[in-house]
């Protein structure tokens, strides 16, 4: 009974880790969100209790390891000095007022909560020296130099007093006027708008063109700090003082209450005003005001204990729900969507809505026809609550899951007893898939090739002509040439549906993708063929990403890329060496022996490797080899944390290997010794609770030799 009750834990575990990991990367690199608030945190409760109960479940890509998602390395990625975290939520007064009673303060700071992206901006001696969005907490994008055309950004820090490192944080954000201006200009030069400010802020700043960030009217607000030292004050809004002193843009409406009778009039207050402020904002942050007591409260694995976040009520219409259709995604995954006649709701047109699966479907009773309750959960997410059953005439009919995939043909199934969801598993002959799947390595947080965007992975896998499509799996993306490339003639689908976009005589779009109507190659064929011989000498941990394994996400990849150097090694090692390695564990080293064992996944690596694609890692000594290399290292298990001057975090650990040592990501009493940078964590403190040794750069320095 035991093992049935494990089987199926694992299995919700691993169904658990795939719907949170996919909400993230639509949020963080999508920009969109695809469940309420309230139902992701459900999600996340289940997946830590599950794993409280069974830790031999815990994979290196489960959400409960990272804080906000996978870091989303789109430019050159730079880690914070103090780890950016998530804030936990209230839905009700009730919840709020349990908050506040837990914290035990007396005086609160309320803040309006924007809805912007979140950036973190690194001040030397007074400079601004770099600018990184949130990432995966850890980890972020370098966007210095889009952040440096923003106004209202200094370069330099007004003032003095200020300390030789710190870190401010605050959220960027489109003013709507500036939005509106933004999307006329759009429509103006036959582009598509952006949906809603936060996305338009989202999109200016990630621009690999700093020139183009520059024309978009970006602003911010600065809301706290990370890296610091001791600052000279007792309170949050003291604090807000010093950083408005230093010229960085602080919000004029925040407050400092002592009361939840006075924080709740806060809340409804510009709940009533939220739409006639100059900015969008999905909420109210709460924080306890002294910074004493912050430090008191301290954190939990994600977020602030001094802090939360009240969400307002999501604004709910009436709309027609036209059809149902069903999308396919990476993994074979068939997730019905709805397809509503378009209608304004916090904002922005809403035209489509996630169902989830078919049981979802069922559990809101909506019928084909129906006029339907649509609300935006937490502002952002199209979600449909329910049907209005009295205004149905008879013509409604009941939706019926298919069978076999839309797309093509193959039954639609469970891919393990219990799962709920039905999967398309012929992943080899499956357009759809492999459409989504090479989107997916295109991205920015897997291979990022700027000329593989959604569109281009659509021409490339779905060609109206040739008639056989030249990337028949990923095992063709590296041979391509420009002669494979300028015959294609392809639909342009929306990578919202999946649908064919139409022109304005309502036909499907048709466009010769690669070539100038004079027959020559157009830029983006040259600039794919460019770009395609760049990342061959990407790290290699983005390749293994690449491969769209389940459950190997980026966290997974760097630590069995940095343990075996090769993904032969990787491939060749046994269940048992590849679950020892930190953040892997038994589940996804099966999931990686099950995908080798497919031979057209084999071919994939044979034949990026026979296009020159670099699968290993160079004058890495691989697993074997390290521990048995004479070195000052040989045997040893060491961590490093916090920022070196002169070593990245990539070039210690190789440091340490290369001299025989184990790079661990985390400290135990197994650990030799911690090489400790500034800034520092967790880990120090770990380390120090167990007495294990702790060195500075210059002594690691030292050791090296």
């Amino acid at each position: 009974m035991g093992d049935l009750l494990h089987e199926a834990a694992a299995r919700r575990v691993n169904e658990l880790v795939d719907q949170i990991n996919a909400h993230r990367r639509a949020y963080y690199e999508g920009n969109t969100v695809l469940i309420s608030d309230a139902e992701y945190d459900a999600l996340m409760l289940e997946l830590e209790a599950l794993e409280r109960e069974n830790p031999d479940l815990i994979t290196g890509d489960s959400p409960t390891q990272t804080v906000g998602g996978s870091a989303n390395v789109a430019f050159a990625p730079i880690e914070h000095l103090e780890r950016m975290m998530s804030l936990d939520n209230a839905f009700s007064a009730e919840e709020l007022d349990a908050w506040m009673g837990k914290t035990g303060a007396t005086r609160f700071l309320c803040e309006l909560k924007i809805d912007g992206l979140a950036v973190n901006l690194r001040y030397e001696r007074g400079v601004l020296v770099s600018a990184a969005t949130r990432g995966d907490g850890i980890v972020g994008e370098d966007v210095t130099a889009n952040v440096l055309t923003i106004k209202s950004i200094p370069r330099r820090l007004e003032g003095a007093g200020w300390p030789d490192v710190v870190e401010v944080r605050g959220e960027i954000f489109f003013g709507l006027e500036d939005f509106a201006k933004l999307n006329e200009s759009l429509l103006a030069d036959g582009k598509a708008p952006f949906a809603n400010p936060r996305n338009s802020a989202s999109g200016s700043l990630r621009q690999k063109d700093p020139a183009v960030t520059a024309t978009r009217p970006l602003r911010m607000l600065v809301h706290g700090v990370g890296a610091w030292g001791q600052a000279p004050v007792s309170n949050q809004s003291e604090l807000y003082g010093i950083l408005a002193g230093w010229g960085l843009p602080v919000s004029s409406r925040f407050e400092v209450l002592s009361s939840a009778s006075e924080v709740q009039a806060y809340i409804a207050k510009f709940g009533e005003q939220r739409h006639k402020l100059e900015h969008e904002i999905d909420g109210v942050v709460v924080k306890v005001d002294s910074l004493s007591e912050q430090s008191e409260l301290g954190y939990t694995s994600r977020a602030p204990r001094w802090a939360i976040a009240y969400k307002y009520p999501p604004e709910q219409v009436n709309t027609k729900l036209l059809d149902i259709r069903i999308g396919i995604g990476r993994t074979g995954r068939a997730t019905p969507y709805a397809v509503l006649e378009p209608i304004k709701v916090a904002g922005s047109v809403v035209e489509f809505a996630t169902l989830h699966n078919q049981d979802v479907v069922k559990a809101k009773g909506v019928l084909l026809g129906d006029t339907v309750v649509l609300r935006k959960a937490g502002d952002v997410i199209p979600e449909i609550l329910g049907p209005v059953v009295e205004l149905r005439d008879g013509s409604e009919r009941e939706f019926v899951m298919p069978s076999n995939c839309p797309e093509c043909g193959s039954p639609l199934q469970p891919a393990s007893e219990g799962d709920v969801d039905l999967r398309c598993l012929n992943s080899q002959g499956c357009r759809a898939q492999l459409r989504e799947r090479v989107a997916y390595l295109g991205s920015r947080g897997v291979l990022d090739i700027e000329a593989l965007g959604y569109v281009a992975a659509v021409a490339l896998t779905q060609p109206l002509e040739p008639a056989v499509a030249p990337v028949q799996s990923e095992a063709d993306l590296f041979s391509l040439t420009l002669e494979d490339l300028l015959p294609i003639k392809s639909l342009v689908l929306d990578p919202d549906t999946g649908l064919p976009k139409l022109d304005d005589d309502g036909n499907p779009k048709v466009v010769d993708f690669f070539r100038k109507k004079d027959g020559s190659p157009a830029e983006v064929a040259l600039k794919l063929i460019r770009n395609l011989e760049e990342v061959k000498s990407r790290p290699l941990w983005r390749f293994l990403v690449a491969l769209s394994i389940r459950h190997v996400g980026p966290v997974a990849a760097r630590s069995l890329s940095a343990h075996f150097g090769s993904l032969e090694n990787i491939f060749s090692a046994t269940a048992a060496e590849l679950a020892a390695v930190d953040g892997v564990g038994p589940t996804l080293a099966d999931s990686i022996l099950e995908w080798h064992q497919v031979q057209w996944h084999r071919d994939i690596l044979t034949s990026w490797a026979a296009a020159g694609v670099q699968l290993s890692i160079a004058g890495h000594p691989g697993p074997g080899a390290a521990a048995g290399i004479d070195g000052p290292f040989k045997g040893l298990s060491i961590v490093v944390t916090g920022t070196l001057l002169e070593f990245t975090r990539e070039q210690a650990e190789e440091a340490i290997v290369e001299r025989g040592g184990k790079a661990a990501s985390s400290v135990s009493k197994n650990t030799a010794f911690v090489v400790a940078g500034a800034s520092a964590g967790s880990k120090l403190a770990k380390a120090e609770a167990l007495g294990v040794e702790v060195i500075d750069e210059a002594t690691f320095k030292q050791r090296l030799r």
